[in-house]
């Protein structure tokens, strides 16, 4: 018997939630995907989403996850399921405190930056990696998160800075949260989430809280989490750069030991203006550029399976080209990732044409000796 939505309905439909009703009658089902012959042995793989009605009941609804993906699993015709779990509206926000404070006595991060004898490079850490962008809204923290994963599933040891200050979704995309410690008043504890360590100024800032910095406290703030963070050893540590050309990237071009960088842009003609610009920012600085993603590169309709390309074709392929730079990949824009990454289940860690996208950039780097 074939695997159709209507069957998968009828399997959620028997789960009934403790106050009542099922996840079909409450409407919490979303991105019900079947992908015939992709799953194990032949067989289709399911994937969807369970959206819960705030973030405080998501925390108790990992059982009815794993319910839900048993009663599809057991249906005839399927071969694997993916589920996740993800919450309507924002999570819970702690009281606000001045600064971005850990939880040890004294420690903050944040402040002017104290002098180097010369550039960092954590202890542990074979090589620093930026991924970049000239503007904001290209996906850039996106992929970077997904690359780590990726490469996190290729037996790397995969480090992740998330270094928007201003603008810090690791945390969120990463379904990670807490506080980091610092026992010793010194070095700092990351935090770690699908097989990556991850640091983000986001664990210390409440999430509807703006931080409202000037320059010299952002490149402490960068100082102090290359530096000062336990990293461990890393094969690679992904910086995930908020976009433009300002203080951040000059801090971390000019402070530390960066092995290399990658441009991410979309096809179109503004976000290509400026993807030029952090270029030539590269190469001013003497970084080298590893090479370019395109993002939002075509959508595949998944009622017609016909191909758009909503942002225009190849613009990013054809300024990699006149560069002499490699094309490291071209990444679908999709409901799953959007859908995955606001469930803090990066789409890198199924399977799939977007994780397989994925996963090839990440072959491409391990092959190239860059992570």
């Amino acid at each position: 018997m074939s695997v159709t939505h209507k069957r998968v309905e009828e399997a959620l439909e028997r789960l009934a939630l403790p106050d009542g009703g099922t996840l079909i009658s409450r409407d919490m089902i979303r991105a019900l995907t079947l992908q015939a012959g992709e799953g194990v042995n032949g067989l289709a793989k399911v994937s969807f989403v369970i959206e819960a009605p705030s973030p405080a009941i998501a925390q108790h609804m990992e059982p009815l996850r794993r319910a839900a993906e048993a009663a599809v699993l057991a249906l005839d015709g399927v071969g694997s399921v993916s589920v996740a779990l993800t919450a309507h509206g924002p999570a819970a926000k702690s009281a606000a405190t001045p600064g971005a404070t850990l939880s040890a006595p004294g420690l903050k991060i944040g402040g002017h930056p104290k002098p180097q004898a010369g550039p960092i490079k954590p202890k542990g850490v074979s090589r620093i990696l930026a991924v970049a962008s000239g503007k904001g809204g290209v996906g850039k923290s996106t992929v970077s998160a997904n690359l780590a994963v990726a490469l996190a599933r290729q037996g790397r040891r995969v480090g992740l800075l998330d270094a928007d200050i201003y603008g810090p979704s690791q945390p969120r995309m990463m379904g990670v949260s807490g506080r980091p410690a610092s026992p010793d008043g010194t070095v700092i504890e990351p935090l770690r989430a699908h097989g990556v360590t991850i640091m983000s100024i986001g664990f210390m800032v409440p999430e509807d809280k703006a931080v409202v910095w000037r320059g010299p406290m952002l490149m402490g703030a960068l100082q102090q989490m290359l530096g000062q963070v336990n990293w461990g050893e890393l094969d690679v540590l992904i910086v995930d750069l908020p976009p433009g050309t300002g203080d951040v990237q000059l801090t971390l071009c000019t402070k530390s030991e960066l092995s290399g960088a990658i441009v991410v842009s979309t096809p179109q003609d503004v976000a290509l203006i400026d993807a030029r610009k952090a270029l030539d920012m590269f190469k001013t600085l003497k970084t080298p550029v590893l090479g370019l993603i395109e993002n939002m590169s075509f959508f595949t309709c998944p009622d017609c399976g016909g191909v758009h390309h909503i942002f225009g074709h190849g613009g990013v392929a054809s300024e990699a080209k006149s560069l002499g730079l490699p094309l490291l990949g071209a990444l679908p824009i999709d409901l799953e990732t959007r859908l995955a990454g606001d469930a803090g289940t990066p789409v890198a860690l199924g399977e799939g044409p977007v994780s397989e996208a994925y996963a090839q950039i990440a072959r491409g780097l391990v092959a190239g000796g860059m992570a």
